[in-house]
């Protein structure tokens, strides 16, 4: 990961809601794409824990996701 990404606060990124959060919040994630990283928080606690992960393992998780084969 590109340490100069890595050290970019929560505030400075722009966040996109899952669209499955529908109008009354639920439980929902946010995801924010840098350029060699996808940041995921709580949509509830934005200010809390953000995971940081690789674009590569962040399209793995979501071709997984998607597929219909959940283990």
């Amino acid at each position: 990961m590109n340490n100069a990404e890595s050290s970019v606060t929560a505030s400075a990124l722009t966040w996109i809601k899952s669209s499955y959060s529908g109008a009354e919040g639920g439980d929902c994630v946010e995801v924010a794409t840098g350029t060699a990283a996808v940041h995921v928080r709580d949509s509830k606690a934005v200010t809390g824990p953000v995971l940081t992960v690789s674009r590569a393992a962040w399209a793995g998780f979501v071709r997984h996701a998607t597929s219909g084969q959940h283990v």
